[in-house]
């Protein structure tokens, strides 16, 4: 059961891969894009951090929180993949793996809104009047804290997309071949869209599920103010297509080139 992952399971072992020989320029191109992002995250971070004694201002910590929620959805999909190896290798039966995947999804997908949430740092609200900051510094700061976003988002859901593949396909050559993954990750770049307006302009947290009451309570005064559902949607929208259009750019041809060498 699940063989493919299986295989990776179990790879210390001895066993090969039996995707192509290409595999560990494949897994190398990989690794490469992971560090660049997470040394992405690290730039922006350092920005954030020296703002304040380079410029004799207070430490905007918002943004410092804001960086540590958008490394959480990799790192809850690291953790899922983590457990999802246990399981095969402990009791691979398909009822588990399942079960570790929805559980471990869903958490993840309740916090992915945190990662792209950072494109809306964008607006400079951080500036205060006078500031003695130059604009050249913050605009550099925002475009690094917005661009970390996108690509742990972007990182994220192709994490997801590959997971959900191999579990879902198992014994297909090339798992994301599939249409009903890729369906699947255009519904997510939805409720993540959805998500960041939610952040925004209604301060929900991903935590605030956890009081369902006080929740639609406020999402329903919300949405009575007159313009509140059409500005929803228009955000929605827009933001929905502008990651569409980048998941296919970065991610997608780097999918389609692994996949051909299967």
């Amino acid at each position: 059961m699940f063989p493919i992952l299986a295989e990776n399971a179990t790879r210390a072992q001895g066993e090969q891969f039996p995707i192509g020989h290409n595999r560990p320029m494949d897994a190398n191109a990989i690794l490469v894009q992971v560090a660049a992002v997470g040394a992405l995250n690290v730039y922006a971070l350092a920005l954030v951090l020296l703002r304040a004694p380079l410029y004799k201002v207070r430490l905007y910590r918002p943004m410092v929180l804001n960086i540590g929620l958008s490394v959480a959805p990799p790192m809850m999909l690291a953790v899922t993949l983590g457990a999802l190896l246990a399981v095969v290798v402990a009791a691979p039966s398909p009822a588990a793996v399942w079960i570790t995947l929805v559980l471990g999804g869903g958490l993840w997908l309740l916090l992915l809104p945190n990662a792209a949430y950072l494109i809306t740092e964008l607006n400079l609200s951080h500036r205060a009047p006078k500031d003695p900051v130059p604009l050249w510094y913050d605009i550099v700061l925002v475009l690094s804290l917005a661009l970390s976003g996108v690509m742990n988002t972007l990182l994220s859901v192709a994490m997801a997309q590959t997971l959900y593949s191999l579990v879902a396909h198992p014994n297909a050559a090339s798992p994301l071949h599939g249409g009903d993954s890729w369906l699947i990750t255009a519904g997510v770049l939805v409720l993540v869209s959805v998500g960041m307006y939610l952040g925004r302009y209604i301060r929900f947290n991903s935590w605030d599920v956890l009081h369902p009451v006080a929740f639609w309570r406020k999402l329903g005064a919300h949405f009575a103010q007159p313009g509140a559902p059409s500005a929803a949607l228009g955000f929605c929208v827009t933001h929905t297509v502008l990651l569409g259009l980048l998941y296919a750019i970065t991610v997608v041809p780097a999918m389609t080139l692994i996949t051909a060498t299967a």
